[in-house]
């Protein structure tokens, strides 16, 4: 069973109420197991934090990085450490990266599947 703050519940259903363009971009891509047949959840507690999306399965954080993610990298890096301590593995993207070519976006997300599958 994964471990969360349960305070972060509330928190974690807002974000998905408000998920940014990318997010979304994302999510539709990812939903319903159409990658890998991996079932992705978004907006997810692990510990102490909120992770964009997490496939529990094959423990991979995905997390999509907005402007705000230039000022907080020593958080970042924290954060990224923490949930490897976990076990999970993080693949981080850009919004811009979401936004401009969400198709090798997810063809990395999927070979990172076939490699973990």
């Amino acid at each position: 069973m994964l471990l969360y703050n349960h305070k972060l519940k509330p928190r974690a259903r807002e974000l998905r109420k408000n998920q940014t363009h990318a997010e979304i971009l994302l999510w539709e891509k990812i939903k319903g197991r159409q990658v890998g047949n991996l079932q992705f959840l978004r907006q997810r507690p692990i510990g102490n934090f909120i992770v964009d999306f997490v496939c529990l399965v094959s423990k991979l954080v995905i997390e999509i990085d907005g402007p705000i993610h230039m000022r907080t990298k020593e958080t970042d890096v924290f954060r990224q450490e923490q949930l490897e301590l976990f076990g999970f593995r993080v693949l981080r993207f850009s919004n811009r990266d979401v936004e401009e070519n969400i198709e090798r976006v997810v063809e990395h997300i999927a070979q990172y599947a076939r490699l973990t599958s």
